[in-house]
């Protein structure tokens, strides 16, 4: 189990260090609000009634209503100057008889544990409301709402029943028994007669919760018949979630920008950009590479182009001059036979 409190038992000048945990918890099957067309789960959004607009969590305040038709609203701050703050003590008021608390003011159960490396004044208090046979009335604090408990022991050890306040308790008037007949001595001989025969110890072992294991049941075979009633759970993410979990995302994403705006742009954190400036830096630096590989591309070209034309300007040089030699040899020739 895990505690879900801290704190110290103050018995008069002394105090107890314990942890509270949850003494009992609920094994009911829970069922989801799904589209029953295709199994799709249904869910809510929080939407202003005056705007239409859906409200983010931080931006939800309480308001109570009067019976004028008056709204009052109240936020954090106001809440923050209440008494009723979380306290990490929990004073022992009195010590009343145990038969003298009616059960219909029990509301939850916790067990203490003792949290120090010397539990004797633990045992101490338990042993204490164990001979005396009374309960101690004591203030417990949790989740900022202030609670009468009762503590008492149950095998040396100690438990917290919160009770409910006096006012939470309905008055039962009614007036269908008012003219109920007295029942007569027989009567009352023959339903005590019946009741010694259901009489017995009580064991809670022996009793089951048979609509839960109906219910159990109904499913299991409903998931091993298979059939248009039985969907894969595995959705596809669609991005969406939870109203706080984007709430949260979304306070931390604007704490995340605020904080970036502080820090210099010198520093790695301030030099970081965003993929829209990352996508046109990279543009910029593939554009002027294009052009560059252009103009080295017409650079290369150029040469060969100039090259080519040497070689049949040089082609035709040659083929020009190789006649004029053969002319100039006629002639020398000639000359020569005139001689």
């Amino acid at each position: 189990m895990r505690s879900i409190w801290k704190g110290s038992l103050a018995f008069g000048l002394v105090n107890v260090p314990v942890k509270v945990y949850s003494a009992t918890e609920s094994h009911d099957i829970t069922f989801h609000q799904v589209h029953a067309k295709d199994g799709g789960r249904i869910k809510y959004q929080r939407v202003c009634t005056e705007c239409g607009e859906v409200v983010p969590y931080q931006e939800i305040d309480k308001a109570y209503d009067s019976e004028d038709g008056e709204r009052v609203v109240l936020t954090d701050e106001d809440f923050e100057k209440l008494p009723a703050a979380e306290k990490h003590e929990i004073p022992v008021l009195q010590f009343v008889p145990t038969e003298q608390i009616d059960p219909i003011l029990f509301e939850k159960s916790y067990y203490l544990e003792p949290d120090s490396s010397s539990p004797k004044a633990y045992g101490l208090l338990a042993a204490t409301l164990e001979q005396s046979d009374r309960t101690a009335l004591v203030h417990f604090t949790l989740r900022q709402r202030t609670r009468l408990a009762a503590l008492r022991t149950r095998d040396g050890l100690l438990i917290l029943q919160t009770l409910l306040w006096p006012d939470e308790v309905r008055a039962a008037e009614f007036e269908s028994l008012d003219d109920i007949e007295k029942p007569k001595q027989r009567e009352l001989a023959m339903a005590e007669t019946l009741v010694e025969s259901m009489s017995d110890d009580f064991d809670p072992t022996e009793f089951t919760d048979e609509y839960q294991v109906e219910l159990r049941t109904l499913i299991d075979e409903a998931l091993a018949r298979g059939g248009e009633k039985v969907f894969q759970v595995a959705e596809p993410d669609t991005g969406e979630e939870d109203a706080e979990v984007l709430d949260l995302v979304a306070a931390l994403q604007r704490s995340v920008d605020a904080a970036g705006k502080k820090v210099p742009s010198g520093s790695s954190s301030g030099g970081k950009k965003s993929s829209n400036e990352d996508e046109d830096e990279d543009a910029k630096k593939k554009a002027p590479a294009k052009k560059t590989a252009s103009k080295s591309s017409a650079t290369k070209k150029s040469p060969a182009k100039k090259s080519t034309a040497k070689k049949t300007a040089s082609k035709s040089s040659a083929t020009k001059k190789s006649p004029a030699k053969k002319t100039a040899a006629k002639k020398t020739s000639g000359e020569r036979k005139g001689a």
